[in-house]
């Protein structure tokens, strides 16, 4: 009875110390849309991979891959209320702040040496990212989606005219619809998780997204063509939510914001990368053709226009993005 009572009490012990030990380890849940092998699975990995080892013991990084946690649009709710407490978005950014559609004007970035200085300009950080605590959310860091093309299950598309009446997936924000619309489409918005089966389907004729996204979403399997538009090019970013922010110690803070950073550079250069080594897989089975920019780029002058009316600051912020190509 006496050794039953010491090992009911060892083990008590244990447990309660176990139980404390992991108390003391914060899990932090980073969700995001990409499919794996997608540039947002290998950069959220890679940060994850980088954060844990950095931290351990004190916080682990959870990576949630393809919508598990919910559409761009679901996390970005959540993210307030700590629904995960880390997301990677991009072009539903444009919905939390107006101003992040400059990212949707067409062209306006022409390399990633170019998004490497508008990421780390001042104004351009302050402009974008300084009220954002307000709202709930604080942006870590600018990372990539991609520079993004067609493809369509019509015809190739070389101009805009070619657009005429297809039906064309764009992810959540107002811009890339009035954009699309500008170049004859019927663009409607529509969660990643979905576009295949729509695709398929026929309830979609085409969607646009960069070449990562594009191979391991599996569009050439339900997609007959490939335009190389590049007709925008999307950042994606590392955003935390400010309550969860706020219970993080000082050091921690630094660490996430650091390797967050830090990775920017890295997720460019696996965004080139992927592009170069992609094209084999994309073509075939999909057909590729050039597409004919200049006629996109005197097609999308309205757009630049609506958005320096429509957004205040909007044409200042244009101009200064411009001014550091």
């Amino acid at each position: 009875m006496k050794r039953t009572l010491i090992t009911i009490l060892v083990m008590t012990l244990f447990s309660i110390w176990a139980q404390a030990s992991l108390a003391q380890t914060t899990t932090l849940r980073l969700g995001h849309v990409g499919f794996p092998g997608s540039l947002f699975a290998v950069t959220t990995d890679e940060y994850a991979k980088r954060v844990n080892a950095a931290l351990k013991g004190k916080l682990e990084v959870k990576v949630f891959h393809s919508s598990q946690l919910g559409s761009d649009e679901q996390m970005m709710r959540g993210i307030k209320v700590g629904a995960p407490e880390m997301v990677a978005p991009s072009t539903v950014m444009s919905t939390v702040d107006a101003k992040f559609g400059v990212f949707e004007m067409p062209y306006l970035i022409v390399s990633r040496a170019h998004m490497k200085k508008v990421a780390e300009n001042k104004q351009v950080q302050d402009q974008l990212f300084g009220g954002l605590p307000t709202k709930g959310i604080r942006v870590l860091g600018v990372w990539e989606n991609g520079f993004r093309h067609i493809t369509n299950n019509v015809r190739p598309i070389t101009k805009p005219e070619d657009l005429k009446g297809i039906k064309l997936r764009v992810p959540g924000g107002v811009w890339r619809v009035k954009m699309f619309k500008d170049y004859g489409a019927n663009p409607s918005p529509m969660p990643l998780a979905e576009v295949y089966s729509a695709l398929q389907s026929g309830v979609m004729d085409a969607q646009e997204n960069p070449f990562p996204q594009i191979a391991s979403a599996k569009f050439y399997e339900v997609q007959k063509f490939l335009s190389l538009t590049g007709h925008v090019y999307t950042p994606a970013y590392l955003v935390i939510g400010e309550d969860a922010w706020a219970k993080l110690p000082k050091d921690v803070q630094s660490t996430l914001s650091k390797i967050a950073w830090d990775l920017g550079d890295f997720a460019r250069s696996e965004g080139e990368r992927l592009d170069k080594e992609l094209m084999s897989k994309l073509s075939p089975p999909m057909k590729v053709n050039d597409a004919d920019k200049e006629a996109f780029i005197k097609a999308s002058a309205a757009i630049y226009e609506e958005f320096g009316k429509e957004v205040a600051g909007g044409t200042d912020l244009i101009k200064v993005v411009q001014s550091l190509r």
